[in-house]
């Protein structure tokens, strides 16, 4: 029996990939409201981190 077929068998799989879908846009779009908001020292600062 092939994977998709178990993926097949259970109630309501189809939910799952949508949920996903949201949470990863979700996540860049905060990331991307954080990066276009944040302070320019501040973002400057993050960028020499690895450099002190």
């Amino acid at each position: 029996m092939k994977f998709i077929n178990y993926l097949e068998s259970i109630t309501g799989i189809g939910i799952f990939p949508l949920i996903s879908l949201i949470i990863f846009s979700l996540f860049f779009l905060f990331a991307g409201i954080f990066a276009f908001k944040a302070k320019k020292t501040y973002i400057t600062h993050l960028k020499n981190i690895p450099f002190e």
